[in-house]
């Protein structure tokens, strides 16, 4: 069960990183409205890693955290922030995923 308390907090992280983007683009109340939707995923993905990490090790959990974050916000960035992919990029966020996964199947 924690395993996919993290998996939702890496996905909020990617929620506040998004939130930064669409920050970045507004102004006036469409940036507030931004801001309190980053303030929101910040506040919901420290709080679930910090319930994950109850049952989980620390130096598992937060490098699996990061890397589905990571993972999130570039994904996110190509597909609405129009970020380049290239060969290079794509092999590099393969690695990663690889990692999280191999991170996930040494754990006890």
């Amino acid at each position: 069960m924690n395993w996919m308390i993290l998996i939702v907090a890496g996905f909020f992280e990617s929620g506040f990183a998004f939130c930064l983007g669409k920050m970045k683009e507004a102004s006036g109340a469409e940036w507030y409205g931004w801001g309190a939707g980053f303030l929101f995923c910040l506040i919901l993905s420290m709080v679930l890693l910090a319930k994950a990490v109850q049952t989980l090790p620390i130096g598992t959990a937060y490098p699996v955290w990061t890397g589905i974050g990571a993972v999130g916000t570039v994904l996110l960035g190509v597909l609405f922030f129009r970020e380049p992919t290239s060969f290079l990029r794509l092999f590099f966020l393969f690695t990663l995923i690889a990692s999280i996964i191999g991170l996930k199947m040494v754990s006890h």
